[in-house]
């Protein structure tokens, strides 16, 4: 892929958590990211199993802010990589399957999705483990997936923000949240424009007009792509074209090392 099209994509590494405090286990690990980088690879991708389905030496349930792992993010500062983490599931993965869970018909249509309230941990255990692990690691930069599960709750998130520096957002998987409230959001996107990221969880090219259409146009009521949640109606942020050059690439430019900023016009 890379032959076909020479510097147009990049690689973040992968770690597997599982048996973490095992002897030698961090050693390894430390050293295998460090070959990874100088191999190429330009980030660390964290899982949402990280948190969830990862288990220690021990068989328990491995914590985000496990203190054992801080020399990952350590390396990961000092080796000037961002680490690109997604932890949990949307919070109504977790909440009362009932008429005030807006995510009722996707729970109804995909019932796996539904976990119990400590099923593997409570939502918000885990997303301050999460916010635990950015602040104990200042010269780290992170990358939030999904915006953390807070684009529901944007004025959390900015408090967030301006608390913890070196945290940003990526914006996949959330774009309904944010169409649903466009004065808000557009308000949140200028204020935070060197802390967003365009993300998206998959190549689905006829998924990303929603996507285009709710950053970049003034349109009213207009619906998602997808049917078995976001029933509701978005509109467009219509931000301005220096933010949405910062969303799209220049926050990414300057965040992941080694990019070819030439593709890209200024």
């Amino acid at each position: 892929m890379n032959t076909n099209y020479p510097n147009r994509f990049v690689v973040f590494a992968n770690i597997d958590f599982n048996e973490a405090g095992a002897e030698d286990w961090i050693e390894k690990t430390v050293t295998q990211l460090k070959l990874d980088v100088k191999n190429g690879a330009r980030g660390l991708k964290v899982y949402k199993s990280l948190g969830m389905y990862n288990k220690d030496v021990d068989g328990k349930r491995l914590a985000i802010d496990d203190s054992r792992l801080e020399p990952i993010w350590e390396t990961c500062g000092e080796l000037g990589i961002p680490v690109l983490i997604h932890a949990a599931d949307p919070k109504s993965f977790w909440d009362a399957f009932d008429g005030d869970n807006e995510r009722w018909l996707e729970l109804k249509t995909k019932p796996r999705r539904k976990r119990g309230a400590n099923n593997p941990a409570p939502w918000e255990q885990i997303i301050v483990e999460q916010h635990n692990m950015f602040r104990k690691h200042p010269k780290t930069t992170f990358i939030n997936a999904h915006m953390g599960w807070y684009a529901n709750n944007l004025g959390k998130l900015g408090e967030l923000l301006d608390e913890i520096p070196n945290m940003n957002v990526g914006i996949g998987a959330i774009i309904a949240e944010l169409g649903r409230q466009p004065r808000f959001a557009k308000a949140f996107f200028i204020k935070y424009q060197d802390r967003i990221l365009f993300g998206k969880d998959s190549w689905k090219p006829e998924e990303f007009p929603t996507y285009f259409r709710v950053l970049e146009s003034a349109d009213e009521y207009f619906p998602y792509h997808k049917k078995y949640h976001a029933f509701w109606a978005m509109y467009g942020l219509d931000l301005p074209d220096e933010v949405l050059k910062k969303v799209y690439y220049k926050n990414a430019l300057r965040i992941v090392p080694g990019l070819d900023k030439t593709l890209f016009p200024n």
